[in-house]
């Protein structure tokens, strides 16, 4: 088959999308099928190993929510993207995030063969829905399957675009996490904390550095708290750090190589993820068990798809500092329990391999080529 992965977003830039697309780009290729992927992207980051991508346009940050989308959105790329549909004459067209601007939308109108929709983000505020609703319903029409990554993302969207949705969780490369080596810098017989996620408030980073701050009195000179991610940290979040002296227990490493970040999950001991909400599905989560690591999280819809209180992780009530102190506290105390948490979740992440979530879309394609064929008799 001749596949179109198609993303609003910039594809040089970290984030779920691109890795979920990234993923089933790979593993189609290994089944034997010819894929392209169609994204926003900056031309000084092409590299030879990007041959498959079709580049539309230089991606522009834009609010979205609680955080900032880098996207395209020049009407000038319109011609092209017809013209690169028309060419190509693909089989399926898979779009991702399919009602953001520009690209996506855009792809629906032009497409003239099977088109999926999967829909990835959570919103818990839906003026972007709302407002356009009118608007995005002959582009939503186009599309003749739907896939949501979870039952929270598929409870939003559906909300304003009924369907019949089919819900394919994004997926991991357990090996690529399960075999990391460690980093020897870390090995000094701390307990080390990780969290890793962009440095913006709906992460909720300032209700682990207030937890954080307890557990260094009652644990002195015994933990670490590694914090990977891009961006930059709040004034309260710098209040905090200098407030109770904690900089020197605080590793901030920004944002890490592809290859490197494994390597962090595999030299901590406890993931913790505060999270407020607007998480569709805990990816990190995912990273974490596959790395062998007992998890602390919010409990969010997101979250609580992936792990059971008390089986692979720990949940605690959101903004809740006193039960995030409390959850990891119990596992600090404890290895233990961290040890059979961790093999718990080991078990469970086997269900998200790559392998079968690609698989899974496979069938989801076959399945809707046959029904819109019956459709066309």
């Amino acid at each position: 088959m001749k596949i179109a992965l198609v993303s609003p977003y910039d594809f040089y830039w970290p984030g779920g999308v691109t890795a979920h697309i990234s993923h089933l780009a790979s593993n189609f290729r290994l089944l034997g099928h010819d894929v392209k992927i169609l994204a926003p992207a900056n031309e000084q980051n092409e590299t030879k190993e990007d041959l498959d991508l079709i580049r539309l346009g230089r991606p522009v940050p834009v609010p979205s929510g609680a955080s900032i989308a880098r996207v395209s959105l020049s009407f000038w790329l319109i011609p092209k993207l017809k013209r690169i549909l028309n060419e190509n004459k693909f089989d399926v067209i898979h779009v991702h995030e399919p009602l953001a601007p520009l690209i996506p939308i855009s792809t629906l109108m032009y497409s003239q063969t099977l088109t999926i929709g999967t829909f990835h983000a959570f919103h818990d505020t839906n003026w972007r829905y709302i407002g356009s609703n009118l608007l995005l319903k002959k582009p939503f029409s186009k599309l003749d399957g739907l896939i949501a990554v979870s039952e929270s993302a598929k409870k939003q969207v559906e909300k304003f675009f009924p369907g019949k949705y089919k819900i394919i969780a994004n997926g991991i490369d357990k090996q690529r996490f399960s075999k990391a080596e460690p980093f020897e810098k870390f090995n000094d017989n701390k307990i080390n904390i990780l969290f890793v996620g962009r440095l913006e408030k709906r992460k909720g980073l300032k209700y682990l550095l207030q937890a954080f701050a307890d557990l260094r009195w009652i644990f002195p000179n015994k933990l670490r708290l590694i914090v990977v991610g891009p961006g930059e940290i709040d004034s309260l979040c710098h209040q905090i750090l200098s407030e109770r002296d904690m900089r020197k227990d605080v590793v901030f490493v920004g944002t890490v190589r592809e290859e490197d970040l494994p390597r962090y999950y595999k030299s901590s001991h406890i993931y913790c993820s505060p999270a407020i909400g607007k998480e569709s599905f805990g990816i990190v989560l995912l990273e974490a068990m596959a790395a062998g690591l007992p998890i602390v999280a919010s409990n969010i819809e997101g979250y609580s798809n992936v792990v059971t209180h008390g089986e692979e992780g720990l949940l605690f009530p959101t903004k809740d500092i006193k039960s995030l102190r409390d959850a990891l506290i119990l596992l600090v105390r404890n290895p233990l329990l961290r040890e059979t948490l961790s093999e718990r979740g080991n078990i469970m992440v086997e269900r998200y391999e790559w392998d079968l979530i690609s698989k899974k879309v496979l069938n989801f394609y076959e399945e809707k080529s046959i029904e819109k064929a019956k459709l066309n008799v």
